[in-house]
Order: structure tokens, then sequence, then C-alpha cells
């Protein structure tokens, strides 16, 4: 049985998630306006994003106001409730840019540093993913219901496809790219989805055996990673080390390991 706290913040969550996706979804318009940029020109940030960021943290803040924030769009709120919402507002803004289907909203909760409860709304593939710590990790989608989620059967890692992504500063994708080459001989194959929450959650959902990337921030990952966790999935960075900007992997429990041995061998996690 889940703590009724946990459940009362994966309730939230979700509405937020909810409400911010409609808002993307419906509101995208055709020539979109570019508020800023990031690290590139190749990556930009929306008028769209930072709207969507304020929308969820309006919405949580008028039912818990006492709660902390960290999002991706500058929402940085030290809160006095021991709650910490960590938001990206829109993952995988280039895709939601070009107009391709794979982006999604991440909302998580923490709890005394340890995240209970998470949420990827995915609006454009239909799907929302959802776990609190201990309730296992959950979908909707063009199925009936609420489907449990569980991660592949371990593979071999020859048999093994995976998922990454690549930075927005040039030296550091193309070194990525270089891990890439050395790693596809070993794999089935690798994909490049372009949003780093939804690729966790689709380890969770049994259709990638395993997922990295380099340079991931905290909101990129903080949902996803409890949602892959909850279904059955291994979870980490370096050896020894969680999930961080480094390095952050996520796989079945016959892959996680010695793709973290490559990844470790091949210096994926290197300047």
């Amino acid at each position: 049985m889940t703590d009724p706290l946990h459940q009362e913040l994966l309730a939230l969550a979700q509405e937020a998630a909810h409400k911010a996706g409609a808002l993307l979804r419906d509101g995208r318009p055709a020539d979109l306006a570019v508020a800023a940029t990031k690290s590139s020109p190749i990556d930009v940030v929306t008028e769209m994003d930072i709207a969507a960021e304020k929308l969820i943290t309006d919405l949580i803040s008028e039912q818990r106001p006492d709660d902390g924030f960290l999002g991706e769009e500058g929402a940085s709120v030290e809160g006095t409730s021991g709650v910490r919402w960590v938001i990206d507002p829109l993952d995988g803004t280039v895709n939601y840019l070009y107009g391709l289907p794979t982006w999604s909203v991440s909302i998580a909760a923490e709890l005394h540093d340890e995240t209970v409860a998470g949420v990827v709304a995915a609006p454009m593939r239909g799907e929302t993913f959802h776990a609190v710590l201990g309730g296992g990790a959950w979908a909707t989608g063009a199925w009936e219901g609420e489907r449990r989620l569980a991660c592949r059967p371990a593979a071999p890692l020859e048999q093994a496809l995976v998922s990454t992504g690549f930075n927005y500063v040039t030296e550091v994708r193309t070194h990525q790219a270089d891990v890439a080459q050395k790693l596809i001989p070993l794999l089935r194959d690798i994909r490049r989805g372009g949003s780093a929450a939804v690729d966790l959650c689709d380890v969770a959902a049994g259709r990638l055996d395993g997922y990295y990337e380099r340079g991931l921030n905290p909101w990129d990952l903080a949902a996803g990673d409890l949602i892959a966790r909850e279904a059955g999935a291994l979870t980490g960075g370096r050896p020894g080390e969680r999930p961080a900007r480094d390095l952050a992997i996520a796989g079945t429990p016959g892959v996680f390991e010695p793709l973290q041995r490559l990844l470790e061998e091949f210096g994926a996690w290197h300047d």
C-alpha cells in the first residue's frame, strides 16, 4: 500500500501534466515564436515551453503553497514542506518545434530529496506514464484502462535495443557519436528518440532494452528514472553512482551492467 501523501502528489502531478500537455498540443502555433536560446542555436526555448512551466507551477502552488520547485525554465523556489517539484515542461523541444510526436511533459515530486512520484505525459503519442515509490509503474494509452509496466526480460547485450541522446554542444556531440560508433557493433541497434523522459518510459514499457545519455539535468530524468525503476529496470550513472549529469543509464537487469561497463571503458562521461 502506497503512502497517501505520495498518492496526493501523484494526482497533482497528473493534473498538471495533463493540462500542460493540452496547452502545448493545442496551442502550438504554426510559426513558433522563439523566446530565447539555450546552449546553441540548435537548442531553442519557445514561448510555449515557458508558458507550460508557468501553468504547472501556478497550479501546484495554488494547492501546495509551501512546496519548492526546480524547473528547466527558471522555476527555483525553496519550499518549507519538504516537498520539491522537479519539472521539465517540454522535454524534446526540437521534436516539438519540428512537429515530431516524441516530446513530453515531465513532473516529479521529491520528498526530503527522494523521488516519490513521477508523471511523464506524451500527448502526441496519446500516452501518460506514472509511478509512485513502491507502487509499480503504470501507463494509459490507446488501450483500455491503466496498464502495469514491466521492462523486457533480460536479453544478452548483443540482442539489446538501446537508445541514447546527443548534446547540443558540437564538441560534446562529436564525442558522443564516437562512443555510439564503438557500441553499435556490440548491440542489436541504437535509437535516438529526442526525449530523455520518453526514452526512460520506453525502457519501463519494454520497448527498449536500455538507454544512456550524458549531460542530463535533474528535470530531464527525475520522473522517468522512477518510472523505469518501478517497472523493474536498473538505473545508475558511473559505477557505484546514481544517474547524474556525467552519465545516466537505465536498462533491464541483463543489459544494465554490461552496458555500464562498456560506457565506462569508452569514456562516455568524459569531457
